[in-house]
């Protein structure tokens, strides 16, 4: 009997990772809830979840997507679902995300600038206890359990049927600050985790693009000599799985 293909001990640690931040996401949905920022704008709060968004995009400076790669409950639960679907997802899509964003972030400039601007901060806003499911719950507070199960079945359901994280490509609306942080250390190219490659070792096996969890070509990124690439979640998969270590992650200050 063939042995099975041993995973790497670093994508172990990521794949953990993962898992545990999807099991807690009962607890931490609050602070990921892009709908409460809305409310809380309205009253000129600034509330925990757009401080969560806020750390998210000063920490994307330096580490980019990898949030999304390492921690991310909504990534771990994708990862899960492709031992159902493991196809490809399209790039046509990255799109929606940003259709999704757009209107969200000029919700919330609107609401903040109706408010008169922001004039407190209350990372509890509207959650007593700190624990999302946890009760007493601000009165009026939002249907956490039924909000929880939407969310999950949007980013399962998308999984189920189209493949490789697409909810990271379209309805996630985090990815696009940290995106734009990555935008904004390219240009300034200060230190920062990235991938780098080796072209003279490659083999041309594209096992890196087939591992990919983002389904980047990453053997076409490999031979132009450019790693960057927006939707690159810097999980380490594409290295771990180089049978010729011509990848790796490094930190420095090149693009």
């Amino acid at each position: 009997m063939a042995q099975a293909r041993r995973v790497p001990t670093r994508q172990r640690v990521r794949r953990a990772l993962l898992l545990v931040s999807f099991l807690l996401l009962p607890a931490t949905l609050y602070y990921f809830s892009p709908a409460i920022i809305l409310q809380a704008a309205s009253e000129g709060v600034i509330n925990g979840s757009l401080l969560v968004f806020g750390l998210m995009s000063v920490a994307s400076l330096v580490a980019g997507r990898a949030w999304c790669g390492w921690l991310c409950p909504a990534g771990g639960l994708q990862e899960c679902a492709a031992a159902v679907n493991d196809r490809i997802t399209s790039r046509r899509i990255n799109w929606v995300k940003w259709a999704v964003w757009v209107p969200w972030v000029g919700g919330i400039v609107a609401l903040a600038v109706s408010a008169g601007g922001y004039s407190r901060v209350e990372p509890l806003y509207q959650l007593e206890t700190g624990v999302t499911m946890a009760l007493p719950l601000a009165e009026g507070g939002p249907p956490w359990f039924f909000i929880y199960y939407v969310v999950v079945a949007l980013f399962l359901g998308a999984a189920l049927l189209l493949g490789r994280r697409p909810g990271c490509h379209t309805v996630c609306w985090m990815a696009p600050f940290m995106i734009l942080g990555r935008k904004l250390r390219n240009a300034v190219r200060w230190p920062a985790l990235r991938l780098a490659a080796d072209p003279a070792l490659c083999r041309d096996c594209e096992a890196c693009t087939r591992n990919c969890p983002m389904s980047l070509d990453v053997h076409a990124m490999v031979q132009r000599g450019d790693l960057e690439d927006g939707e690159c979640i810097l999980c380490g998969t594409c290295v771990d799985g180089c049978p010729s270590s011509a990848l790796r992650l490094t930190f420095g200050a090149g693009r």
